[in-house]
C-alpha cells in the first residue's frame, strides 16, 4: 500500500498552501515521518523541511509537509489540480 494516498483540498488546506508553504496529505496509517519525507521528496522532486503528522477521530491519518525555502508547495497544489 502506498505512503501518500490523496491531498486535502479544504479552504483552510488551500490557505496553507499560499501562507505556509506546506500540503497536507492523507497517508497510510502505519506510515512514519521519513518514509512520508521519503516518497514525497522522490514522487515530486522537491525538498521537503518538515513533517508533522495527526491522526483524526475517524481513523485518518494526515501530514503535513513543509517544503524547503526554493520550492513552492503552490506549484504542487498546480499538479495536483488542487487549484
Amino acid at each position: 500500500m502506498p505512503v501518500l494516498q490523496y491531498p486535502i483540498a479544504t479552504e483552510k488546506a488551500l490557505s496553507m498552501v499560499e501562507s505556509q508553504n506546506t500540503i497536507i496529505y492523507v497517508v497510510n496509517i502505519g506510515a512514519d515521518k521519513k518514509s512520508i519525507r521519503k516518497e514525497f521528496e522522490d514522487t515530486f522532486k522537491v525538498k521537503v523541511q518538515r513533517v508533522n503528522t495527526a491522526i483524526e477521530p475517524y481513523n485518518e491519518k494526515r501530514a503535513y509537509i513543509k517544503l524547503a525555502s526554493g520550492f513552492q508547495a503552490s506549484d504542487i497544489a498546480k499538479k495536483l489540480k488542487l487549484v
